[in-house]
């Protein structure tokens, strides 16, 4: 199969539909896995040991930007490029990304793939979880990729920085939306890096993401659309979207795409970044 049709969705593949193009040259495979620490799951042995056929491993901790503190901030074209060049995936690729609890990082590397610029980069409906429940096959070895080309361009717009969070803030410009647990979000629970403040931004909504998704998948419009509005969030207004460390910020990112209301931005620091400085207000307590 020399080229593959076009996925029936902007988003998302079915397991269904990824099946019936394994092994196509212009389909590349990503298992996008990653963990917070506390869950004691090794993403890149849990690779190794069972992932669908083809698939490399993009790990968003290597593939960052080194000479920040901060955790898996993005790296610039350059090395992104070089990086993902290595793994064998081309910018013309067809791109399936998934990873292992159905929709959770494999969001965030949709996201930077897309802002690397790649255009048919999509999400596996399901995740692995789902590939594996149908019974579908697995393997236990990397394959054998020849490295290509992959020249990126980074959308510089998609990605909020601090001070573009801070003249959200002062100006009311932008909404930000924070996709943590909302006990960390009103500052009852310690976060799980150490040396964090506890709380959130001022004028800061909360969105937990789990709110966004039903049984490992990307939940229904109506109760996307709910999940937000009951936050207090207009989403006929610009949003940027947060979390710990800009991963499930990107779950909320895709969230609104998929309901056509496309965020103005990605906190990339995210609170890691915000609660670590000395010179950014946190507040506790219930969103104001």
């Amino acid at each position: 199969m020399s080229q593959s049709p076009a996925p029936p969705s902007a988003r998302f593949v079915s397991t269904e539909w990824l099946a019936e193009r394994l092994g196509a040259p212009d389909v590349s495979i990503v298992d996008g896995s990653w963990y917070l620490p506390a869950l004691k799951r090794d993403a890149k042995a849990e690779y190794l040991k069972a992932h669908i056929p083809g698939a490399v491993f993009f790990d968003i901790d290597a593939v960052s930007d080194h000479e920040s503190d901060l955790p898996h901030m993005l790296p610039g074209p350059a090395q992104f490029g070089e990086a993902v060049g290595k793994l064998g995936i081309a910018k013309d690729d067809t791109i399936v990304v998934y990873d292992g609890v159905g929709l959770g990082s494999a969001a965030r590397v949709w996201w930077t793939f897309h802002i690397f610029g790649a255009r048919k980069v999509f999400i596996l409906d399901g995740g692995l979880p789902r590939w594996q429940a149908e019974g579908r096959r697995v393997e236990s070895f990397e394959p054998a990729r020849g490295e290509r080309p992959f020249e990126a361009e980074m959308d510089t717009y998609a990605v909020a920085m601090l001070a573009d969070v801070q003249h959200a803030i002062s100006s009311s410009s932008s909404q930000v939306v924070d996709a943590r647990a909302a006990d960390r979000f009103r500052g009852e629970a310690p976060e799980p890096r150490p040396g964090l403040r506890s709380g959130h931004m001022p004028g800061a909504r909360n969105v937990p993401f789990p709110l966004v998704l039903k049984d490992g998948r990307l939940a229904s419009k109506d109760q996307i659309e709910k999940a937000f509005t009951d936050a207090g969030v207009d989403l006929d207004k610009p949003v940027i979207t947060s979390c710990g460390s800009g991963v499930t910020a990107a779950i909320l990112w895709l969230a609104l795409d998929a309901i056509g209301k496309t965020p103005a931005g990605l906190y990339d620091g995210s609170w890691s970044e915000w609660a670590a400085r000395p010179d950014t207000a946190v507040v506790t307590g219930p969103a104001d």
